[in-house]
């Protein structure tokens, strides 16, 4: 799968395969709890279980300079005007759920963002798919032909 981000490394396959995500410590986290507009009947109008969880990447112990700016420019339209990282998680019902959801997606953004590329290796189309290729291209011109005028034919 290819990584959906603009930035990352290109690694050695070796290399990719022993690679590891950093953690980042839940200390990191600033974490505020409002109402919710989410599942649980009149319940969601008395308690605050949506989660508010800011992350200042800029501030992060667990990630190098580099990695910072990986995620910077990779997570922009996530990031506020602060440089933290926002997410509003409300898909649960409790507290503690939605927090737990919203370090696991922070958790999958940073290893989205920051997990290398393999390194391509280039290669020749095989005989038969540059066969398969031109016969359809063939066939696609044929078609075409069979569109165009021609006197004295009968349609």
């Amino acid at each position: 799968m290819e990584n959906p981000f603009a930035i990352a490394p290109i690694l050695p396959k070796a290399e990719v395969e022993s690679w590891q995500p950093p953690v980042i410590p839940r200390h990191e986290f600033r974490v505020e709890y409002v109402r919710s507009s989410g599942p649980g009947g009149q319940k969601v109008n008395k308690t605050s279980s949506a989660v508010f969880l800011r992350w200042p990447i800029k501030l992060s112990q667990a990630l190098t300079d580099e990695q910072k700016d990986l995620l910077m420019e990779n997570l922009k339209n996530r990031i506020n005007d602060a440089g933290e990282l926002v997410l509003k998680v409300q898909e649960l019902r409790s507290q503690k759920q939605n927090l737990e959801r919203a370090i696991e997606i922070v958790q999958e953004l940073v290893e989205k963002s920051l997990k290398p590329q393999i390194e391509r290796k280039a290669t020749k189309p095989s005989r038969g798919a540059k066969e398969r290729r031109l016969d359809e291209k063939s066939k696609k011109g044929a078609i075409k032909m069979n569109r165009k005028y021609q006197p004295g034919r009968d349609d």
